[in-house]
């Protein structure tokens, strides 16, 4: 796991997996730690309060702790970024931030250095394949000729993983 007093930051282009990445711990901390997703763009200081309010009596009562997962946390400004500080450092939230900004510009040192930053890059064209290919497998999507069921043809998975451009999501959404 990760140390109590720490923070994660998880830097990429869009649709390189950083959520995913995100919902995966989630996943793998269920019933030891509460997970909480939050996005800069649709929350602000006064939700993030009510997050840590909670954290501190979850901690309190049950000694469960609390991941909150920031994404797009270059959204909140220098200010709004510092709320986070005393409850990194007192260990109440284990703190996940996203964000497809340089964080050398758009995070204030403070929080940087309360956290590890993992760069995650583009996704090549073979791996956006393998991610179409998966989520058609999963829907029964046939890849080439199929009589009865709904078929794809390889050359639009080819086209599909051309032209996202490493966007995982946006492959997945055409």
């Amino acid at each position: 796991g990760l140390p109590q007093s720490s923070g994660v930051l998880l830097v990429g282009p869009p649709g390189c997996g950083k959520t995913t990445l995100a919902n995966i711990i989630a996943m793998k901390a269920k019933g030891a730690a509460r997970f909480v997703k939050m996005s800069a763009c649709s929350c602000g200081v006064a939700e993030v309060r009510d997050v840590v309010k909670q954290a501190k009596s979850e901690l309190a009562m049950f000694k469960r702790k609390t991941i909150l997962f920031m994404d797009e946390v270059h959204r909140f400004n220098k200010t709004q970024q510092d709320s986070f500080l005393p409850h990194i450092e007192s260990g109440t939230i284990t703190f996940i931030g996203a964000t497809t900004e340089n964080p050398s510009f758009s995070l204030n040192n403070a929080l940087l250095s309360r956290c590890k930053v993992i760069t995650l890059e583009k996704l090549d064209k073979k791996s956006i394949k393998e991610i179409l290919e998966r989520a058609l497998k999963e829907e029964s999507v046939t890849i080439g000729k199929d009589v009865d069921g709904i078929s794809i043809a390889e050359d639009a998975i080819e086209y599909l993983a051309t032209v996202s451009e490493g966007d995982a999501r946006a492959a997945l959404n055409n």
